[in-house]
């Protein structure tokens, strides 16, 4: 039987060199530059809302496996969700990373992102992991109701 750590290396892999969330977002409402100074990981992230419903996400720009992979299954996650949902996910993710938080019916709402629950043992993938979801905090931060 395959180990669940292979299942979510093979996923993170698979985001990370085939993201079809790596696109450009036409009429994106907001777009932020998310940049990693000790790496050089750079992302822009573009979010189309409907509402308070985040109806499409996208992002280009260039990283690691690990920030590309986190940011495409963040998309995927958040995708869909309210302004006040996607907030507490990206709490929870940030949380995870931290070691903040080890509760497993909150970690169930990350849905594929628990795949990057074993980043927080490598020190130096920590702000990859969480290069995104910083990003997407602050554009929530700034615009969210």
């Amino acid at each position: 039987m395959e180990d669940l750590t292979d299942v979510y290396n093979d996923l993170i892999m698979e985001h990370s060199m085939n993201s079809y969330n790596k696109k450009e977002l036409e009429n994106a409402d907001y777009s932020q530059i998310g940049h990693n100074p000790n790496c050089g990981d750079e992302i822009t992230l573009q979010i189309k809302m409907n509402g308070d419903v985040i109806q499409d996400m996208a992002f280009s720009g260039h990283g690691c496996a690990i920030s590309q992979a986190s940011t495409s299954i963040m998309i995927d996650t958040l995708r869909g969700k309210t302004i006040e949902e996607a907030k507490e996910i990206v709490r929870i993710f940030i949380e995870m990373i931290k070691r903040e938080t080890t509760d497993e019916k909150e970690l169930k709402k990350l849905e594929d992102a628990i795949a990057f629950k074993n980043v927080s043992n490598m020190p130096a993938r920590v702000k990859c992991a969480l290069l995104a979801w910083h990003t997407i905090e602050e554009i929530l931060e700034k615009n969210g109701k």
